[in-house]
């Protein structure tokens, strides 16, 4: 008679492998379905191209009360309280001279520069970004003394002004087109004492 305790190795013990293979076949069953769920894939974004944009005015901030200036000749200059209106002056690219349009508007400013005068006015020379720096200082240089020479031709006395470059320094449109160009390209007043 045989023990009851003891496998029997010529019919196989059922019980023994019957677990061991549910248990593998649980484990490989479980490592199959972690490599099909795998990790979570993250999420695309989607870029979308700029849009262009307008050329943007820079705002100009209303005047405050007198303040000193100082300027490269170490003279000290006040801001005159009263506003005296005058027109910038625009140039074409790469050019110093008064265009026909822009005329009328100096004329404008030598007449409220002639019923003003105590008003002494500093011409700023600015260029668009196209030019080196060194190039756009020289042509905004040339650009104020041009207006500069016009009001003196009109009748202002030459005292009065005082000019000063700024290049492509100071811009007043921020776009990089033709547009914002052209807003850059100026002769750009100063009212002071």
């Amino acid at each position: 008679m045989r023990d009851a305790r003891k496998p029997d190795r010529k019919e196989g013990n059922t019980s023994f492998s019957t677990g061991w293979g549910a248990i593998m076949g649980l484990v490989l069953l479980l490592a199959v379905a972690v490599l099909l769920a795998g990790c979570p894939k993250k999420p695309q974004v989607q870029t979308a191209a700029p849009e262009a944009e307008a050329p943007t005015v820079a705002e100009v901030p209303e005047p405050e009360p007198p303040e000193v200036v100082i300027i490269e000749e170490k003279e000290e200059i006040v801001v005159v309280e009263e506003e005296v209106a005058l027109e910038d002056v625009f140039f074409d690219f790469d050019k110093s001279l008064i265009r026909p349009d822009a005329k009328q508007g100096l004329d404008e400013n030598i007449r409220a520069l002639a019923a003003n005068p105590e008003a002494r006015i500093v011409v700023e020379g600015h260029c668009d970004e196209r030019g080196t720096n060194e190039y756009n200082l020289g042509l905004g240089e040339r650009r104020a003394n041009a207006v500069r020479d016009y009001l003196v031709a009109g009748g202002i006395d030459s005292g009065r002004i005082t000019t000063i470059s700024y290049g492509e320094e100071r811009p007043f449109c921020l776009g990089h087109d033709e547009t914002a160009w052209q807003c850059n390209r100026r002769g750009h007043f100063v009212v002071v004492e």
